[in-house]
């Protein structure tokens, strides 16, 4: 797979933020009380985590490492105020809905993770890619949750009514035990689909399957190993026979 796609694919499916890393947390329970909120609150981080990492990946051999994590900061929380005013001239209504959590993605783990983890080791257009699958997986994971809690508790999906107003809504899945509910099912599909962390392709070579801290991609690690092992099977020397009984007596007549 090409790595710029890899990126995505991981993103979204191997590395997802919430399913898989579960990062976010609190973002993820709190402002999915409806699908919009969701996507909303989705879309924001992922502004957020492209443009970061692009800056943070083209500064990377100019900020000094004693002031790493500080510049990071400063650079999201220059970011995320722009979101929030753009938000707020041109979506007040998700603004307000969305309310501290805006402000808050500055020390959202996701953004500063693969700011650190990712980010800081690797060329702009990887961050780039980066960016937009973590964003997107970040993205699909709350769209999908809010849109479970809001089809349940409210009866409706993106604010439009699904349900016939004779079946009565669970008024629980709007509430916060309905996103601790709604998130244990979705994490159980996709232990049960076997999406994990971890290279099952590459595991024996040395892979420790924490992707989301990982500067190499797995075909690019896949490559290395095989090139190091036919190097290491040209200068290997194939051990002598040992010597047997039967040996020694013919040499001996």
């Amino acid at each position: 797979m090409n790595k710029y796609l890899e990126r995505i694919y991981n993103g979204i499916v191997k590395e997802n933020p919430c399913m898989v890393l579960m990062l976010g947390m609190c973002p993820t329970l709190a402002v999915t009380t409806s699908a919009t909120n969701g996507v909303g609150m989705g879309l924001s981080t992922t502004v957020v985590l492209i443009a970061s990492n692009m800056i943070i990946s083209a500064l990377r051999k100019v900020i000094p490492d004693d002031v790493r994590l500080p510049s990071y900061i400063v650079i999201v929380a220059t970011l995320v105020t722009t979101v929030e005013l753009l938000m707020e001239a041109y979506l007040p209504a998700l603004n307000d809905a969305l309310g501290i959590y805006i402000p808050l993605i500055v020390v959202n783990c996701i953004i500063l993770g693969r700011a650190e983890a990712y980010a800081n080791k690797n060329s702009i257009g990887l961050a780039c890619f980066d960016g937009i699958g973590m964003g997107l997986g970040f993205t699909i994971a709350l769209g999908i949750l809010g849109l479970v809690r809001e089809f349940i508790g409210a009866g409706t999906a993106f604010g439009v009514q699904v349900l016939p107003e004779s079946i009565e809504p669970i008024g629980i899945f709007v509430k916060a035990p309905g996103a601790f509910m709604v998130i244990a099912f979705m994490v159980m599909i996709m232990n049960a689909a076997s999406i994990t962390t971890r290279a099952n392709d590459i595991v024996e070579e040395g892979c420790a399957g924490s992707c989301g801290s990982c500067g190499v991609s797995c075909a690019a690690r896949k490559e290395e190993t095989s090139v190091l092992k036919a190097a290491a099977a040209k200068t290997s020397v194939k051990p002598a026979a040992p010597k047997t009984e039967e040996t020694n007596k013919g040499k001996e007549n």
